[in-house]
């Protein structure tokens, strides 16, 4: 395959699984402050599946038709001020998020155990950014941002993260079958 089919076959990965992620979004549960999402599911699968770059691009990708207007973003909300508000540190997390799963994976192996350890660490990394931006626009103390959060969502982002392997893997397997998506460890540029 030539750089510019696989150059073109990334484009298009990177937009489906941003598609997916907002589709995933609008499935929710509403909580006081920060609403659990499948925002999150899809940022797992998109990590497992395509690995770090391709998954961090299609995050940034994600958040940036956000930012623009988009109704992207979980309960059909877009544009800069989401990302600037209480649950913007969550989405910009998400690109973070994904570039670590799918780093862990490429360093070790595509399988159910590591996909599992990556997705949590991802899960970690996106609950630090969104806590961190929570704390600060809300201007919570610690004790509060980690109340509103972190402690919500760690059992519902254990399952999502089991979720996300499981599946990611799965899926993984069989579009390397079909020849869709690279098969080495290291993400294909």
């Amino acid at each position: 395959m030539n750089s510019e089919s696989r150059r073109l076959r990334m484009m298009i990965n990177c937009a489906i699984f941003a598609a997916t992620t907002a589709i995933l979004a609008q499935v929710e549960i509403p909580l006081p402050v920060v609403p659990i999402s499948g925002q999150t599911l899809a940022v797992g699968l998109t990590a497992t599946i395509l690995g770090s770059r391709q998954g961090a691009a299609a995050m940034t990708c994600y958040a940036a038709l956000g930012a623009a207007g988009l109704p992207v973003f979980a309960g059909f909300k877009g544009g800069a001020q989401v990302l600037a508000g209480p649950t913007g540190g969550y989405i910009i997390g998400f690109i973070a998020a994904a570039f670590v799963t799918g780093y862990i994976l490429e360093k070790t192996s595509f399988n159910l155990p590591m996909a599992l350890i990556a997705n949590t660490a991802g899960m970690i990394v996106t609950l630090l950014f969104g806590t961190i931006q929570l704390k600060f626009v809300l201007d919570l103390t610690w004790t509060q941002a980690l109340a509103a959060g972190v402690y919500p969502f760690i059992a519902v982002g254990l399952i999502k993260a089991f979720l996300a392997s499981w599946i990611g893997i799965t899926v993984r397997r069989r579009l390397v079958q079909a020849n869709l998506i690279h098969s080495s460890r290291k993400a294909v540029a």
